[in-house]
């Protein structure tokens, strides 16, 4: 892998009877609708290799799909997001958005949907402060979404989905930022994970209709950024449950640092239409570029900008946002006796409790 190293430079609720409309899937509503460009996701560039008999978990699905132009739309995408709407357009063009994804207006802190100029601004909508309280759990949700897998890791490897393991080396990338001449450890070790404890995981898939802002999931300090540029592939679950390493192929920005227990990492993994990944306070980071260099990743360091403590947060504060839905995988180091609370599958909401101690 290649590297970059950059330093900072520090730098009253209203009802809408017209958005009354049953709450049904995404899935049955679009396909109640005419206009094909709704219906379509990048994934679906695999049906007419199914109706040729080919299987899509075959690697020829895989290498077709992954040479679809997905960055292209994406960046297209984001420039469509940030368009601004006539004052006219907004109210029809936007309910039909919220109709589509059964995005809960009542929750935002603006519920008017004339007073957003574009789709960016729906996507990246507030919510109102009492509407997602936060949880007295040392581990809370760090974002709305369906949960694809939680568990502890095992070694370095973790499941991407039931059955489909990555490596935590390739996803997270060699740790010589922290000690060089520690490189030739195993990879946990370089972590400084302690034989006491254990290693858990918990990935969110955020939904075209959620809530696409992420909040500190625990109290802990940010000592690293690392920005990979790669892939801008779909994470819905249809394909993350038959391609194998698709986070570590994807556009990514891991947050590395310390909690009570050791280590923590939380990384926003970027998608098809993801126009951008943003974190509050980071003004260097920059996603979603014309041109990238498989393999090179650029690393930022939050200590020199904050002091040896790095970035302190504590549960609940606002981190980051994305344009349209993507996925966030919490790594993090525990003692033995944690416990997740929740089931894959399940929703879960930004402040709910992850797990026990």
């Amino acid at each position: 892998m290649y590297k970059t190293t950059k330093h900072c430079g520090c730098g009253a609720q209203r009802s809408r009877r017209w958005l009354s409309v049953p709450r049904l899937s995404i899935k049955r509503r679009l396909g109640q609708l005419p206009p094909p460009f709704l219906r379509l996701r990048s994934w679906q560039l695999l049906k007419p290799l199914a109706k040729a008999g080919l299987n899509p978990t075959r690697r020829v699905s895989k290498a077709v799909y992954s040479r679809a132009p997905t960055r292209l739309f994406s960046r297209i995408w984001g420039l469509v997001n940030e368009v601004s709407l006539p004052h006219w357009l907004r109210r029809p063009l936007l309910s039909l958005y919220v109709w589509a994804f059964s995005v809960n207006m009542a929750e935002a802190e603006e519920e008017d949907l004339n007073h957003y100029r574009n789709l960016g601004e729906l996507f990246r909508r507030p919510l109102k402060p009492t509407v997602r309280p936060i949880a007295s759990h040392d581990v809370v949700s760090p974002c709305d979404g369906r949960i694809l897998h939680s568990g502890r890791s095992r070694g370095s490897q973790i499941e991407q989905v039931k059955g489909l393991t990555y490596s935590l080396e390739s996803f997270l990338g060699p740790q010589d930022w922290r000690e060089p001449s520690n490189s030739s450890l195993p990879f946990l070790q370089q972590l400084g994970v302690r034989p006491s404890s254990r290693l858990y995981h918990h990935v969110i898939y955020l939904a075209p209709g959620d809530y696409h802002r992420f909040h500190s999931p625990t109290d802990w300090s940010i000592h690293h950024r690392r920005h990979f540029p790669g892939s801008l592939l779909s994470v819905s679950p249809n394909i993350a449950s038959w391609m194998p390493s698709l986070f570590c192929e994807n556009e990514r920005v891991v947050l590395s640092g310390q909690w009570q227990f050791g280590f923590f990492s939380l990384t926003a993994v970027g998608a098809t239409n993801v126009g951008s990944i943003r974190i509050y306070g980071d003004e260097d980071l920059r996603t979603n570029r014309p041109r990238h260099v498989k393999g090179r990743f650029h690393d930022f360091s939050y200590t020199d900008c904050h002091g040896e403590g790095g970035l302190a947060l504590s549960k609940g504060d606002p981190l980051g946002e994305f344009n349209f839905g993507s996925t966030i995988v919490l790594i993090f180091e525990g003692p033995r006796h944690f416990k997740f609370q929740i089931k894959n599958g399940s929703r879960i909401h930004v402040g709910e409790a992850v797990g026990t101690l």
